[in-house]
């Protein structure tokens, strides 16, 4: 009730922001973020009238901010009986769980005009159904719902697919995806345009690399030059052909003959005498192969000049309802590559179709998510779109404007944003146990190169790197505990051969630091979370997934909060404790004991046993390092005494005590016994 409540507010305040957005090229669209810019808004606006249209459009966003806060407000409130509409019939939504498909037309080609009376872009409510016993996956069944309400009411060939926090940053960016999307050259063969994550709202540091800057900025574009950058949920628009699992028009189609595998049979038996190129008979068998990578079976091209009743036919031979659902209005639509709605469409008609289509049993026994829209199976259902996508030969593009595109918020608080981090961790988890894994799916098309195969594999196994970096981080303080150490003396070829591995992996960093232009700090920020990640949120990540997959234990999250509205960056100190943070903590408290530990044994031991003992703090200096913004995170805000400080202090404060009452804690009880005993006098 609430959201359907405040899109009839967005409509009517629409009117008046859209055309005042259009003469005077605002930038960014979201009124909240435009009007709160610490900058000089009269840079680069001649008209006159500018500024006193801004102010009235500042007042009327003002109260267009009181009747929405009104409505949160009423909405906290629910009644016994539960909403009702203005005509005073029950809200059909009151169950959540339990009510019919909803869809109103807001705004759109039936008479909606702004202020100036030009025609509005469409706005639609959908509410699609939910019954108890259904399945309804979550975000990705909420996708697919609106693929299929979109597509009776518009039809739309783009779709820009954006999260509920993030707004348009740059109006010309749509623009940018278009030039390639409709490129005549490589355009048929993209299947989505993806712009990198930008956030607001970040502290200065970004202490916990929300900003993601090294996966956005080097990892993506250089996926760019192979078969494209992975999809990630948010920030694309797609090609509506790829949704629904045709293959791109430059792949080599199907025989029109349905029995292509006999007729494949027959050529090479019955007619030896007719040979063809080796190329051409790989091409076909790889074509002969597409059932596991295709939905459909069949060629736009080849039907594309068919009339009314041959498509009819076709749509039945095909068996197009078991692909797409029972809705020849839906059917009909992904028949019409270039999109649209038939003129002679009844407007009514089309309302009733599109409630058909978000019914809670349209789903059943069809392709959808398994092999058309967006895929099942995972909580990160984007790695999987995308990558059935790759696999049916499409390519996409990485579109980087100068100014961000789209702009969202991101969960500043430790616990929040490890707990966002081991979501994603999950889904990859997900994935590997699935059928779609990258490691075996997708070989009979032939259409996945080999480079791209290999970084979807990297976006599935990178949580089990979580094993061996706990145990690297772990073997330091052991080391110090015990006086072993795990690799050579100084002195050996063999030390001079490890520093020489790990010199060669920073200079491979900073080169490719170079090439993308992403800062040092950035780089190191994203070294010191990957550690702090590691150790905590794939760790879980590994064993839940296990959990999730082989014993069927569900695992549920909790929404990440975004940043907090009383001060700048309170979310940031806020401490919410979570089992996720304590391997971390372990890891933190054992390594600093074994720095303590290691100066009290050197001590000890005489000058001697100085020059190992740099080598091992090194390393437990090394982990520490990484697991700094992890204990910044711990301690919150330090109002007077930075962290560093007190860090420092610490650790100064027990070694000089150490040193002050040499205490020897590896001495035997045996020989602490026989010193005692030689000790009888006052000057011993």
């Amino acid at each position: 009730m609430l959201t359907f409540e405040s899109l009839a507010e967005t409509a009517d305040f629409a009117r008046k922001w859209v055309p005042f957005c259009k003469k005077f090229s605002i930038e960014p669209r979201a009124p909240e973020f435009y009007f709160s810019q610490r900058i000089d808004y009269l840079k680069d606006k001649i008209q006159p009238s500018f500024v006193k249209e801004r102010r009235a459009m500042k007042r009327d966003y003002e109260e267009f901010k009181v009747r929405i806060n009104a409505l949160v407000a009423k909405a906290q409130k629910t009644p016994e009986e539960g909403w009702t509409m203005q005509d005073g019939t029950p809200w059909p939504g009151n169950n959540t769980r339990d009510h019919p498909g909803m869809i109103q037309v807001f705004l759109g080609s039936t008479g909606a005009h702004d202020i100036e009376g030009n025609e509005l872009p469409r706005l639609v409510y959908v509410s699609r159904e939910k019954r108890p016993g259904y399945q309804h996956h979550k975000k990705a069944g909420a996708e697919n719902a609106l693929v299929r309400v979109s597509a009776v009411l518009t039809n739309a060939p783009y779709i820009l697919n954006l999260d509920c926090d993030h707004y348009v940053n740059n109006s010309k960016a749509i623009r940018e995806a278009m030039c390639f999307l409709m490129d005549p050259v490589v355009g048929r063969d993209v299947c989505y345009v993806q712009f990198p994550q930008r956030f607001d709202g970040i502290d200065r540091s970004d202490r916990y690399a929300n900003r993601n800057t090294v996966f956005f900025d080097v990892n993506m574009k250089g996926l760019d030059g192979i078969q494209g950058p992975v999809y990630v949920g948010t920030g694309c628009i797609f090609n509506r052909q790829a949704l629904y699992g045709y293959g791109p028009p430059s792949m080599p189609s199907l025989p029109k003959d349905s029995s292509s595998s006999s007729w494949f049979g027959c050529c090479s038996c019955c007619c030896p005498t007719k040979k063809k190129p080796a190329k051409d008979l790989t091409e076909v068998y790889r074509d002969a192969k597409r059932e596991d990578l295709n939905s459909a079976i069949f060629n736009l091209h080849e039907i594309e000049n068919y009339d009314e009743y041959e498509r009819s036919m076709l749509i039945s031979q095909m068996s197009f309802e078991k692909t797409f659902g029972m809705s020849s209005v839906f059917i009909e639509s992904t028949l019409m590559e270039n999109g649209g709605v038939p003129d002679s469409a009844n407007p009514s008609m089309l309302i009733k179709e599109a409630i058909h289509v978000i019914s809670c049993g349209y789903e059943e026994k069809t392709a959808w998510g398994k092999e058309i829209g967006w895929i099942y199976g995972s909580v990160t259902e984007d790695i999987l779109t995308g990558f059935k996508m790759h696999c049916r030969g499409w390519r996409s593009i990485y579109c980087m404007p100068l100014r961000p595109a789209f702009k969202g918020s991101a969960p500043i608080n430790l616990s929040d944003r490890l707990h966002q981090v081991l979501r994603w961790a999950l889904g990859s988890v997900e994935i590997f146990l699935s059928r779609h894994c990258p490691l075996w799916y997708g070989f009979g098309g032939g259409r996945l190169k080999w480079l791209q195969r290999l970084a979807y594999i990297n976006t599935i196994v990178y949580p089990f790197t979580s094993l061996p970096l706990v145990a690297y981080c772990t073997i330091p303080a052991i080391c110090l505990l015990t006086g072993k150490f795990i690799i050579p003396t100084l002195s050996n070829l063999a030390s001079i051969l490890f520093l020489g591995l790990f010199l060669s992996i920073i200079v491979t960093s900073v080169l490719e630091l170079r090439w993308s232009g992403v800062s040092i700090e950035d780089w190191w920020r994203n070294e010191q979370f990957w550690v702090i990640g590691g150790v905590s949120a794939h760790l879980f990540a590994v064993f839940q997934g296990f959990l999730k997959m082989l014993a069927g234990v569900d695992t549920n999250f909790t929404v990440t909060a975004k940043a907090a509205d009383d001060a700048e960056f309170g979310e940031l100190y806020v401490i919410k404790w979570t089992t996720v943070l304590i391997p971390p903590t372990t890891l933190l408290i054992v390594n600093l004991v074994g720095v303590v530990a290691g100066f009290s044994d050197a001590l000890n031991k005489g000058y001697d046993a100085w020059g190992p003992l740099f080598g091992k703090v090194f390393f437990a200096f090394w982990v520490i390092l990484h697991l700094y913004p992890f204990l910044k995170g711990l301690m919150g805000r330090q109002n007077r005494t930075p962290t560093i400080v007190v860090l420092w202090s610490v650790l100064l404060a027990s070694v000089f005590s150490l040193v002050w009452v040499k205490i020897d804690p590896f001495v035997s009880n045996a020989e602490s016994g026989a010193a005692t005993q030689g000790c009888i006098s006052i000057d011993c």
